[in-house]
Formats: C-alpha cells, structure tokens, sequence
C-alpha cells in the first residue's frame, strides 16, 4: 500500500508514522508531479492541487485525506462517480478560529485598534466610545464544530447565542437554533452576524440585500467561513451605505484579495488575509485524525472519522 503527502511534515513526523505503519510506503513532501501519484492508493493533500488532470493519472486512488476543511474546490463529480473516498479534518480549526473571531469582536468593541494608534504617535488620548459584549446577541451561521466553540466563548461573556442551520438540529452551546428560512425574521436581533458555513449549492449567496437591510445599523458582519456566501458587491453597498456598521471578512470570492479591491478602502471593513485558522498545532491536529482513520482502514472499518459526502460537500 503507497501514500503520498502533497505537503510537508515535520520530520519527527514521518518516522512516527513509518514506524507505526511499517508495511505501508510512505512518500512524503510530494507534489501533483510526482510519478507516485499512478500508484498511490491513499493522497493526503490540503485539496487545492487535486484536480481532473491528476484524478486521471491516479488510477489506483481509493481515498483522498483532506487536510482542511473545504473540498468545493475539487472536481466532485469525478471524485464520486469512481467512489473515492474523501475525509476531512472538519473540527480541528475551532479553536484557533474561535479564538480569532472572539480577538475581533474585543478589539473592535474594547476600542484596541484605536489604542495601538496612539502609541505610534505617543498621545495620552482616552476618548474612545468603547462598549462591552456583555448583553449582545450573536447570530451564528454554521454552529457546527467551529461555531459551537464561537458560542462557548460567547456565552461565557454574556453573549446570548442564536445558532442557525440547514435543519433547525440543536447544536451546543447556541441558547437558540433557527434554519436558514428563519434567519431573516430574526436579523434585526444580531449585534453581530458570524459566518462559519462552507460553500455549498445551499450556501452560495445565502446572504442577499434583503438579509442586510434586515440588520441593525450598527450590526458587525463577520464572515470566517467561504467567500461566496454573499455578492461582494452588495456587502460593499452595505458597508457604504451605513445599512450595516461594520464587516470583519477572513474569506473572499477571489484570494488573493487583490490589491485594488474596495474591500481595503473601507474604513468599517477589516480585511484579514484567511488566517483565523492558522495555529502551530494545525498538522498535528490533522495527523491525529489521519492516525485514526489509517488504522480504521486498516482494519477495513467503513465508519471513519469525517467522511465527505462529494454530493453534498460536507
């Protein structure tokens, strides 16, 4: 049996795993070039390099491990119409993500930006309209494995939680749950409006100007999840307008933003280039769960960790 990684891993790393699976051979630090793609019955990949062309050349393929969370960008169809199996590290970014989207949130309410500028220019200022989370209510799109964990942090300061889904299924930490037909009723309540959905057919454009004009003005829209769940165009209308207060964006229809993009320009929108993931342990989290799911298939064990439905993209 030969697995191929498409991305680099410590090399502590690799012996672990060539010691604890000594029949299986390893090719590690490949790339979608590699002539060990023809043989390879497992890739584990970030997704971004899989395409048609290596699909075609992968005749042996039998599992694609993704190591985020995301597969919209992977010929789908394909993947399923040769039962490939595809698994994920769905869970494994909430709290890096939780922590970035709660880092936001008490920057922008505690005044934080505006109290670095002051040290670059050394004035004693204090006139800042600062505010608490406490008494806010969040509206959370996607309250899943990543949004419970945003609700957790939430919650402990007093935030009351709306979750909103596909289903109207409970989910933790979420005082709420509505689904996406409810969401418009209920918008006038957010202080603040957080995205953690992936990109779906259900997901795409979500967000209309309907759903906009339906937030307080002063409402914060936060979209960490994938950039296609609104038009650009009409964020940047909301934003310019004032029918929103503010949007704190991790995610972009296009990445890299480009540099002429309105986005930079707007004095209430953060841009951060999708970084709410990032975190020293992220490989080591994903190795956890390829761990797991290896000896699983091992075993011939069909009940693996994180299976991605290729129709559905979740």
């Amino acid at each position: 049996m030969e697995i191929l990684f498409t991305f680099k891993i410590k090399e502590f790393q690799k012996v672990e795993l060539a010691e604890k699976f000594p029949a299986i051979t390893f090719y590690f630090d490949g790339s979608p070039e590699d002539k060990m793609v023809e043989t390879a019955d497992v890739i584990v990949t970030y997704g971004n390099d899989i395409d048609q062309v290596l699909l075609k050349r992968a005749v042996s393929l039998k599992w694609l491990m993704v190591a985020s969370a995301g597969v919209e960008k992977m010929p789908l169809t394909e993947i399923a119409k040769r039962d490939i199996l595809i698994t994920n590290v769905s869970g494994i970014h909430k709290t890096p993500m939780a922590e970035s989207v709660l880092a936001h949130m008490l920057a922008l309410v505690r005044s934080i930006p505006d109290i670095y500028k002051l040290n670059e220019t050394r004035e004693w200022g204090r006139k800042f309209k600062s505010a608490e989370l406490k008494g806010g209510t969040a509206i959370i799109l996607g309250p899943g494995a990543i949004g419970s964990e945003i609700g957790r942090l939430l919650q402990a300061f007093g935030v009351h939680t709306i979750g909103c889904n596909r289903s109207g299924r409970k989910a933790e930490s979420m005082d709420e749950i509505i689904q996406f037909d409810e969401l418009i009723d209920k918008l006038p309540e957010g202080d603040y409006v957080i995205s953690v959905l992936p990109s779906t057919p259900e997901t795409k454009g979500l967000i209309t100007a309907e759903h906009f004009d339906a937030m307080k003005d002063t409402a914060v829209f936060m979209n960490f999840g994938r950039g296609d769940i609104t038009d650009e165009a009409v964020l940047i209308r909301a934003l310019k307008e004032g029918i929103i207060g503010r949007a704190v964006l991790d995610v972009f229809e296009v990445e890299p933003l480009p540099a002429d993009h309105e986005f930079w320009t707007l004095k209430n929108c953060v841009v951060s280039p999708h970084v709410s993931a990032l975190s020293g342990k992220y490989i080591e989290r994903a190795l956890v769960i390829f761990n797991n799911n290896l000896e699983k298939w091992l075993n011939e064990e069909v009940h693996l960790e994180n299976i991605v439905n290729p129709e559905t993209g979740y």
